[in-house]
């Protein structure tokens, strides 16, 4: 509910804001706008067509304004998750069916490889140094971007490589990046059933393929934390250690910068 407000005042500012042909000039019509994006972003799965908007539109103003409600909140709220879940099922369906196309012209092109899980991975430059495995934690360089070419992520524009343990991420890249070497650059095309799957997440549609550009810089090997150490009492365990013995330091947290796992 408190989204729906939000997003009421959004669509208000922004409403005005298009109906005078102007852009957001101060820092609160700014904000606002930034609002509208926001909320608009996780409203994206329910696939409105222009006439619901518009009774989305009607709903918040009555909320807003103090109006009698045209529905009872009560009644047809509990229907909103369902609704959503509808949605985000038919887009996504829809945006496989997109995604058909592209990745067969994908798997086509010179020196690309389908892998049996529905991988397309085309080197682009041969790396000479170490090949990692699914438990190493890699550094890279990447570029990722939906089927029509649009960028959602650059690792390049943050000015920073990305580093995590592969086997930490989407199945695309633990596949993927285990099939290169330090030094090398390669595409991987990923079919959404390796990448983030039906319900996406913001910036990429649910059912979307993806597109990775990606360059290899290091393997690191990632070190198993150490064996606990077994309590007083246990088989081969300190006799007469005291209560809270050291249990061995957690492995380290993953990183920020890298695709989540799906």
């Amino acid at each position: 509910m408190r989204k729906i407000v939000m997003l009421a005042a959004a669509l208000a500012v922004t409403g005005c804001n298009q109906e005078k042909g102007t852009k957001p000039q101060t820092d609160d019509q700014k904000a606002f706008y930034a609002l509208g994006l926001s909320v608009g972003r996780n409203l994206q799965g329910f696939d409105m067509t222009p006439e619901e908007l518009e009774y989305v539109k009607a709903g918040m103003t009555a909320q807003l304004t103090n109006q009698q409600p045209a529905v009872d909140l009560q009644t047809e709220g509990p229907k909103i998750s369902e609704l959503a879940r509808t949605r985000a099922t038919a887009k996504a369906t829809k945006e496989k069916e997109k995604s058909k196309t592209f990745l067969e012209e994908a798997a086509k092109e010179p020196g690309a490889q389908r892998t049996e899980s529905g991988l397309i991975y085309k080197p682009l430059q041969e790396g000479t140094g170490a090949q990692p495995a699914a438990s190493d934690i890699v550094k890279v360089n990447y570029r990722g971007t939906l089927p029509d070419g649009k960028e959602f992520d650059s690792s390049y524009k943050r000015n920073e490589p990305a580093q995590f343990p592969l086997n930490g991420v989407i199945k695309c890249w633990t596949e993927g990046v285990q099939k290169m070497k330090v030094g090398g650059k390669a595409k991987l095309v990923c079919p959404s059933d390796l990448a983030y799957g039906d319900r996406g997440t913001p910036g990429i549609p649910g059912g979307s393929a993806l597109v990775f550009e990606v360059e290899l810089l290091d393997v690191q090997k990632n070190e198993p934390a150490p064996a606990p150490m077994p309590m007083p009492g246990q088989p081969g365990g300190p006799q007469g250690a005291p209560q809270g013995a050291p249990q061995g330091q957690p492995g380290k947290p993953a990183p920020q910068g890298q695709p989540a796992k799906k």
